[in-house]
């Protein structure tokens, strides 16, 4: 039988470079001559240190990492980044404030309110999460000890088009779903994490990359586990680490420096959602995107039919087209295509191909 690749559109765990499964498969009997796969062997052994090793420093350099930040390979993935920010952040005056633009910020913030005072910075719930807030709507204390955004809202489909000026207010950034996809300036950030699961690698790691003054104290109550401070003086080993996830994730940097590093991604995911928005916008609305054309994400397009008898239909047919998970998030509805940096543009052509056909052959 043939092993033919679909066309995977899922949010997340999603779809990995085709190169990046092929190496890992080669190599999971036998890492390089070791005699046993990565999952087998001691994380302190000399050839796992020189793969945890060997990430990290391909991290940094993909993302232009400055030397005063520190790179940590945890678990339980970002949502239990929601709690570690705020035992370990909010530690000064006990204030933070929150941005609540889609699902994942509203979870972060309900979350953090159980370790201090978190105020509302903004909230788009109102509006159905259609919009990133500009500058001047954002209510910003001066005494905060952090400010939190999602940058890529996965289940609306919205992004963040600048970074928000904080006043010197720490800065921390889910960016689970957007990590990688362009340049960024870490600088400007006191806090990034993301799950690996969307464009880093398979699930089961969060990468957090952290300023180095913000590794003081957590809050008394704070698990040992859970202190950045612990992972960071244990170079992310004070236990056993997800030791697959961090090779896979050596491996797609590799793949990532490749192709460009984050700015021939980039390229390609400008190329890969302009087909698909300009398609959207000149279906005279028989595909309509809800979202401000300023807040679209690049990563995760949403979409609705005009009716859900046909998006069920849609999704159907889909399947039978060679391609799954492009129905949207049940909280939602809708149609969902997440296009992160391992969709390839002929993935994005694909399907724009079969909706015209879904348009011309069910037309209301």
């Amino acid at each position: 039988m043939e092993n033919k690749r679909i066309f995977n559109f899922s949010a997340g765990p999603s779809e990995l470079p085709l190169a990046v499964l092929e190496k890992a498969a080669e190599q999971m009997t036998n890492y390089e001559g070791s005699g046993m796969g990565v999952m087998e062997m001691s994380h302190r052994s000399k050839v796992y240190d020189g793969i945890i090793k060997d990430t990290e420093a391909r991290l940094r350099r993909v993302m232009n990492i400055p030397d005063n930040y520190k790179v940590l390979f945890l678990q339980g993935g970002a949502t239990l980044q929601f709690s570690m920010v705020p035992m370990n952040l909010m530690t000064k005056s006990g204030k933070a404030d929150y941005v609540v633009t889609g699902s994942f910020a509203s979870k972060a913030q309900k979350e953090a309110a159980k370790y201090g005072d978190v105020g509302v910075a903004f909230s788009g719930k109102s509006e159905g999460f259609v919009r990133i807030p500009r500058q001047d709507e954002l209510t910003l204390r001066a005494d905060a000890d952090y400010v939190h955004i999602c940058e890529n809202n996965t289940i609306v489909g919205t992004k963040w088009n600048y970074v928000p000026d904080t006043a010197g207010v720490p800065l921390v950034s889910d960016m689970s779903s957007c990590i990688l996809s362009e340049p960024v300036d870490v600088s400007r950030y006191g806090v990034i994490y993301a799950g690996a699961q969307k464009n880093m690698g398979p699930a089961g790691l969060a990468v957090v990359i952290i300023r180095e003054d913000l590794l003081g104290e957590a809050q008394k109550a704070t698990p040992v586990l859970m202190e950045y401070k612990t992972n960071a003086e244990n170079d992310s080993m004070y236990n056993t680490p997800n030791t697959w996830a961090i090779y896979v994730l050596g491996l797609v940097l590799e793949w990532v420096e490749a192709n460009g590093g984050t700015q021939g991604m980039q390229e390609l995911a400008q190329r890969r959602s302009g087909l698909l928005y300009d398609f959207i916008d000149g279906s005279n609305g028989y595909y309509k995107n809800p979202n401000d054309k300023a807040s679209r994400s690049k990563m995760n397009v949403v979409f609705r039919l005009p009716n859900e008898e046909l998006e069920a239909k849609f999704v159907k047919e889909s399947v039978a087209q060679g391609m799954s998970n492009l129905k949207g998030h049940r909280s939602v509805g809708g149609i969902r295509a997440s296009i992160y940096n391992a969709m390839p543009v002929e993935g994005v052509e694909h399907l724009v191909a079969f909706m015209k056909r879904f348009m011309e052959e069910n037309p209301i």
